[in-house]
């Protein structure tokens, strides 16, 4: 898949993502915040009011810190298409 494919494929996981009205698990969003940052090369600090999401948040994005911007698209791009195919 040459890197503008990965990146409308991402962007079509993204919207869907977005249009999902049922909340995600705990674990799926942290999976999906941390890959979303990476891939879009944004390291700005978690922005919530409550610490303990920021430091889930924050170690998830330590646990991706290892992968690139195209590595984080394909987990991410995975992440959505497992999710929706195999959640109750």
């Amino acid at each position: 898949m040459t890197s503008e494919e990965l990146d409308i494929v991402f962007k079509d996981a993204v919207e869907r993502v977005n249009k999902h009205k049922q909340p995600f698990p705990a674990d799926i969003l942290l999976k999906l915040y941390a890959y979303y940052k990476k891939a879009t090369n944004d390291y700005g600090k978690p922005k919530s009011k409550k610490p303990i999401i920021n430091a889930f948040k924050t170690n998830a994005l330590f646990q991706a810190q290892d992968i690139s911007e195209n590595q984080a698209k394909q987990a991410y791009i995975d992440l959505v298409n497992n999710y929706f195919l195999y959640r109750k």
